[in-house]
């Protein structure tokens, strides 16, 4: 672990005033305006948000990396959406370009994992109209009722919002069907940017803002934790980035529902917006060490490592990030599809393990909401590599 003394050399070396007091403030554990997480953004180099964010990275979780058994179930790549930096899906009206899983499939994909210890079903894919509210709870219910220890993590805001507006129901009545089906719990995924001129401009057909966090809001109220991401490093700026935080921070202080904030970087690959420019390594590793600093309330980051390839995952670790997703098991194609490095993104425990201890850090098998299944530390990589139970 990391030391305050170090830290505190840093941040006297600094000879930015504003950044010398924003250091002081996170040594304090005060909370960050929105004009100091601009500064950051603006001013800051990455060595020096990099050593505050493992800082406090080490003084919520020492060297803990959490990582989690989980598979990715993906009903459909159709959708009736039609963002421009989406690689991934299939308009509707070329519905025969894609794929569309029918319950009995999904269950087939389900039942592989028989007797091996996943601890979570995700859930998420395009917005299909003949997908319905009705069609999902079925498939929750007979999930639970063949597997009723695996929590189901499903739907993002953008999938929750067109099926509660097709099957005319509020919010409330249709997260309580999901919940009440078998739904434990809501990804991040769809929040994009926030802001309105940039949704405008990338995703101007889907559920705006106040949609995404007003769903957030209900789950929560609904006793559900849910995640939140933030797709960065297209046509946003600093400030839009900064609001986008300050809007999940505003809702996190309400209802605590939040478990962990998971920035994704934008990849330019097969869509509208391949003449955008990917962010660099510098300023990713930057987006997750201030979004550290800034979402104090927030318990986890995470790095989804399908997305950042496994080195760069590996480098995370020192700016901020404490979670690492999971096994995935080859299931997901959202980023494969978009040009991301893991063109089939699968690790086993022994890999994941051995990924975090490269880097001296600690490997902790979690479950969906962070209660702790083993501690990984003390044990022998040789034997985990050859034990079947962890490959």
């Amino acid at each position: 672990m990391g030391n305050g003394a170090s830290v505190e050399s840093i941040i006297s070396a600094e000879k930015n005033i504003n950044l010398k007091n924003i250091g002081e403030k996170i040594l304090q554990k005060q909370r960050l305006s929105v004009d100091e997480g601009l500064v950051l953004f603006e001013k800051a180099s990455l060595v020096y948000v990099g050593a505050l964010a493992n800082f406090v990275r080490e003084r919520m979780h020492g060297d803990k990396t959490y990582f989690n058994r989980n598979f990715h179930i993906e009903p459909t790549n159709v959708c009736v959406f039609s963002c421009n930096f989406c690689s991934y899906s299939r308009l509707y009206a070329h519905r025969d370009e894609g794929w569309e899983l029918s319950k009995e499939h999904m269950m087939h994909i389900l039942k592989k994992y028989d007797g091996k210890p996943v601890t979570e079903v995700h859930i998420v894919g395009g917005v299909h109209p003949k997908m319905n509210l009705y069609f999902f709870a079925d498939l929750l219910q007979s999930i639970k009722t063949h597997r009723p220890d695996l929590h189901i993590k499903g739907f993002t805001a953008v999938e929750l919002d067109y099926m509660f507006c097709k099957a005319k129901v509020s919010v409330e009545d249709g997260l309580s069907l999901l919940h009440e089906a078998g739904l434990d719990s809501l990804p991040g995924g769809g929040a994009e940017i926030f802001d309105a001129e940039i949704r405008e401009q990338i995703c101007a057909d889907k559920v705006d803002a106040n949609g995404w966090l007003y769903i957030h809001k209900i789950a929560h109220n609904l006793g559900m934790h849910t995640n939140a991401t933030m797709l960065f490093g297209h046509i946003e700026n600093y400030r839009h980035r900064v609001d986008h935080m300050e809007r999940l921070r505003q809702l996190q202080d309400e209802t605590h529902g939040f478990n962990t904030f998971i920035p994704l970087k934008f990849r330019n690959k097969d869509n509208d917006m391949s003449n955008v420019a990917e962010s660099s390594l510098v300023e990713d590793m930057k987006v997750y060490a201030i979004a550290r600093l800034y979402l104090d309330n927030f318990p986890h980051l995470k790095a989804y490592w399908p997305m950042l390839g496994r080195q760069n995952a590996q480098l995370s670790l020192s700016f901020g990030v404490n979670d690492l997703d999971g096994t995935i098991d080859d299931t997901t194609k959202i980023y494969s599809m978009a040009g991301s490095e893991e063109k089939n993104p699968a690790l086993s425990t022994a890999q994941l393990v051995s990924l975090i201890k490269q880097v001296k850090r600690e490997p902790v098998e979690r479950d969906t909401l962070y209660n702790e299944i083993k501690n990984y530390a003390a044990e022998d990589l040789h034997a985990l590599e050859t034990n079947p139970y962890y490959n």
